[in-house]
C-alpha cells in the first residue's frame, strides 16, 4: 500500500486523464513487479474497448513522460521480474443488450450451454491464435512456470496457473483469458477471443471439466508456445485461423510476425556479447 501511495502522483494523473478523455477507470492497484501497476478500464463493447485501450496506452506514456518517468507495456522487461499481461474478460448478450447468455444458475458452475461452447472454442484455438496474444519476440519470455503468467491451455474456476478462468456470477458471469500480454494489439487480441469463442459455439464444442491441479507442472494439457517461431508455425498451418479471419488478415498477421522474427535474428544482443566475447 505504501509503494502505491509513493507512485500515486503518476497513477492518479493517469486515472484522471483517462476519465477526462472519456475512458472510464474502475480502479487501479499496485502489482507484484517493481514499478508495476494495474489499471482496470470499465467494460464496454469490443471495438469501443479496443479504442479505449489504445487511448489508455498512449495517455499513460504521455502523462508519465510529463513527470520525467517512463511507462512500458513490454510483456517481460526483466526476466527476473513479473511480466505484464492484458487479461481479456468476455461475455455474450442478446442483441438488445438486456439478457446475458452466459449465466445459468441451475447448470454446473452457473455456466450456460452457450458459455461452455464459447470457452471450449477459446481453449481449442488458443495455441493456433498465439500470435494474437503474443506478437513480439519478448512476448514469449513472459510464459514462465510460477510467474503468474499461464503456461498451460486449460480452464478452472479460480486457478491462476491456467490460461482461462470462469469468473463472476449472475449477469457478471464471464470468461477471463489470462494468455495475452500487455504488448498485444487490443483489436487483434479481442478479435481472437471472439473468433475462438464463436468457433466453439458454431461447432458445439464440448468443454472438459475444470482442471484442478497445477497448470505449470501438468503434463496432460496443451502448452502455450514458448517462442515466436513455434507460434508462427501454428498460425501458418491453422485452417481455423483462415476460416475465422480470411486469407488477407491471416497473411497480414503471418507476415508481420515473420518480420519480427527476422529482425531479431539480424541483431546481435548484449547477452551474446557478454556470453561469447572472450569465452568462445
Amino acid at each position: 500500500m505504501l509503494q502505491t501511495t509513493k507512485d500515486e502522483y503518476v497513477i492518479g494523473a493517469i486515472r484522471r486523464g483517462l476519465e477526462g478523455a472519456g475512458v472510464p477507470v474502475e480502479f487501479s492497484k499496485g502489482e507484484a513487479g517493481r514499478g508495476q501497476h494495474e489499471i482496470n478500464l470499465e467494460y464496454t463493447t469490443a471495438v469501443e474497448m479496443a479504442d479505449r485501450n489504445a487511448v489508455y496506452k498512449l495517455g499513460a506514456k504521455e502523462i508519465a513522460h510529463s513527470f520525467g518517468r517512463s511507462v512500458t507495456f513490454m510483456a517481460k522487461y526483466d526476466f527476473d521480474d513479473t511480466g505484464s499481461s492484458c487479461h481479456i474478460h468476455s461475455s455474450l448478450w442478446s442483441p438488445d443488450g438486456r439478457t446475458p447468455l452466459f449465466d445459468d444458475h441451475d447448470a454446473p458452475f452457473g455456466m450456460s450451454e452457450t458459455f461452455r461452447h464459447f470457452l471450449a472454442g477459446q481453449i481449442a484455438t488458443a495455441r493456433e491464435f498465439s500470435l494474437l496474444w503474443g506478437p513480439t519476440v519478448n512476448s514469449y519470455k513472459r510464459f514462465q512456470p510460477g510467474s503468474w503468467a499461464p503456461t498451460g491451455v486449460g480452464w478452472g474456476i479460480d486457478n491462476r496457473t491456467l490460461g482461462f478462468r470462469k469468473v463472476g456470477h449472475g449477469a457478471g458471469t464471464r470468461v477471463e483469458s489470462r494468455i495475452p500480454g500487455a504488448d498485444a494489439n487490443s483489436y487483434l487480441a479481442f478479435a481472437g477471443a471472439i473468433a475462438g469463442g464463436l468457433h466453439g459455439i458454431r461447432n458445439r464444442l464440448e468443454l472438459a471439466p475444470p482442471y484442478a491441479g497445477n497448470g505449470y507442472t501438468a503434463d496432460d494439457i496443451p502448452r502455450i508456445p514458448w517462442n515466436i517461431a513455434d507460434a508462427i508455425e501454428l498460425w501458418e498451418r491453422s485452417e481455423v485461423a483462415r476460416q475465422c479471419f480470411g486469407d488477407d488478415v491471416h497473411h497480414h498477421v503471418l507476415v508481420t510476425a515473420k518480420a519480427e522474427w527476422q529482425a531479431f535474428n539480424r541483431t546481435v544482443t548484449d547477452w551474446e556479447r557478454r556470453r561469447y566475447w572472450e569465452l568462445i
